[in-house]
């Protein structure tokens, strides 16, 4: 269902090119089918040459001495409370992904570099080209909210479901390790791994092992993929998550290095969302050629009862409640963009302000960093005004500051380069997901603060370009005081060691380095120092805020 977009929203949201794609390199198709072929060739090679191995299940159809039995009621609550918050953050993370549609393992991001792709349009190379542009339609059945650049929305969902993920699991992993039920998913011997290699080699040559009842006893195959799906995929899907936020690679840089690199992390990530994907699928599967009732009486009931409908029928029930709220969801984003914007603001984002919103910039890239590409965006302007500064190299620019200041000035070029220059070398992130590493030339901004004298009321500068939101309208951000005055936040005229170019930002653009790049103004045209950002705009601190429901507080 399309919701009731304006005919500006509808080319945006619903554009005419909804192709879907899937492209890989061919060195990642070539590692994907060495590994698929040759484990499943290594357990024909042994079944054909040797002969089916022992299943080692068979030792546990006895029920053993202190092992635990049966899924207490936390057990069963947290599995479905896991099952719902998950499809809202596989979905939320694909709307994201589908905002720049590309992977990659380097931090330059150019396009011809991505390892795998989720678009069938080739970089033009007659024309400047952006990563809005670039972004892609995905269908919202499998995206929350889906459609094309729905980022704001989807991030907003994304960040709401995650602290709830992971309390469920803490409260989860406690109450394991509280009781006994740890014995069921923790393998406390190597031999797990013998023992999980020899049940594969049953199910990879279709000679199904015995059916141990998982009531009482998983089998090597399912402990091992149970552990992995809670001590390995949940943690890692959270670090990698930290690891792409532009507070903790500016201020911890070994940190994303722990993954390879940022962009790593950001690929990483994905995996393990088609690796949780994948268990689903599988899961699901076997719980349903194993036994549903049986296996359903047990997750839902805590009962092992296989003639009773019971927990079938209820489990049916909570499928279709989450599949409700799916839809629910679909309409909330569409017709209360601003409630769950407040929302998200009144949760993650005062945690992001007293906490990693406090962390200072730290310069420590080299020239040699530097990357090869970095991503044109934004609207370029297209103002008289605009056009006519840039014919004359801007010559007869004046940066206009003013609001509530004791000094209101007017700047030229020249004046903002007489007053001092800082140069650092910094990492871009872009929220939509790409990132670059550049030299930036400018003015510390604790400059301007202390020439204009800003009053004590202010908390706020804006920051307005010369350009365009995406629905048109002057775009403009704002910063806290705060954070203009940390380390590398300068007004830049200079970008790896040149002038500006026109596409990226000239005569001035802003860059404060705990932020991601909406917050980073390019062609500015004046700022302005204000009590709230509330007395702007539309009240939420910036044209994307206004318009597309981004985080005021841009930390992650």
């Amino acid at each position: 269902m399309i919701p009731h977009f304006t005919a500006a929203e509808k080319a945006v949201h619903y554009p005419e090119d909804r192709r879907a794609y899937l492209g890989m390199k061919p060195y990642m198709k070539m590692i994907l089918l060495v590994l698929f072929i040759g484990i499943i060739g290594a357990a024909w090679l042994q079944y054909l040459f040797f002969g089916l191995p022992i299943d080692p299940s068979v030792a546990f159809l006895p029920v053993q001495p202190n092992e635990p039995e049966g899924f207490p009621v936390w057990i069963r609550l947290s599995h479905w409370v896991n099952f719902f918050f998950l499809m809202l953050i596989i979905r939320s993370g694909l709307s994201i992904l589908y905002d720049h549609p590309r992977l990659y393992w380097n931090n330059s991001c150019k396009p011809n570099s991505s390892w795998i792709r989720f678009t069938p349009v080739k970089i033009p190379l007659d024309r400047p080209y952006t990563a809005k542009e670039d972004a892609r339609y995905i269908n919202p059945i499998a995206g929350l909210p889906g459609y094309k650049h729905t980022v704001g929305i989807a991030r907003v969902w994304h960040f709401l479901t995650v602290p709830f993920f992971v309390l469920n699991g803490a409260i989860f992993i406690f109450l394991l390790f509280f009781t006994n039920q740890w014995k069921r998913l923790v393998p406390v011997s190597w031999q797990i791994i013998h023992d999980a290699w020899n049940v594969f080699v049953h199910y990879a040559t279709f000679n199904f092992p015995v059916n141990v009842d998982g009531f009482y006893h998983y089998n090597a195959i399912q402990q091992l993929a149970y552990f992995g799906v809670i001590f390995i995929l949940a943690p890692l899907a959270m670090l990698t998550g930290i690891a792409m936020s532009p507070a903790i690679e500016n201020r911890f840089r070994w940190y994303p290095k722990l993954f390879g690199n940022r962009q790593s992390a950001r690929s990483i990530h994905f995996l393990v969302m088609i690796s949780y994907c994948v268990f689903i699928i599988i899961h699901v599967s076997l719980v349903g050629a194993t036994g549903l009732v049986k296996n359903m009486n047990h997750i839902v009931m805590g009962s092992d009862s296989p003639g009773s409908y019971t927990g079938l029928y209820i489990g049916i029930v909570i499928i279709l409640v989450t599949v409700g709220f799916a839809f629910l969801a679909h309409w909330l984003s569409w017709n209360k963009q601003r409630s769950l914007q407040k929302l998200q603001a009144s949760t993650n984002g005062k945690i992001w302000k007293y906490t990693i919103n406090r962390f200072k910039a730290k310069t420590d890239y080299e020239k040699k960093d530097i990357t090869s590409y970095f991503w044109l965006n934004g609207k370029m302007p297209d103002s008289s005004d605009w056009k006519n500064l840039a014919e004359n190299n801007f010559a007869d620019y004046k940066l206009k500051i003013g609001g509530l200041v004791e000094n209101p000035v007017e700047l030229s070029l020249d004046d903002l380069k007489e007053m001092g220059k800082e140069q650092n070398i910094t990492m871009h992130h872009c929220i939509q997901g790409w990132s670059g590493i550049a030299e930036w030339g400018g003015l510390p901004l604790s400059k301007i603060i202390e020439l204009v004298k800003p009053d004590s009321s202010v908390t706020t500068v804006a920051f307005y370009s010369f350009g365009e939101g995406m629905y048109g309208g002057v775009y403009y951000d704002t910063h806290t005081i705060g954070n203009c005055m940390k380390p590398d936040s300068i007004l830049a005229w200079e970008m790896n060691y040149e002038p500006l170019s026109l596409e990226h930002g000239a005569p001035l653009r802003l860059r404060v380095e705990n932020q991601l790049g909406y917050k980073m103004v390019k062609w500015i045209e004046r700022i302005e120092f204000v009590k709230s950002p509330k007395d702007l705009g539309k009240g939420f601190g910036g044209k994307n805020e206004d318009d597309e429901y981004f985080d005021l507080m841009a930390d992650s």
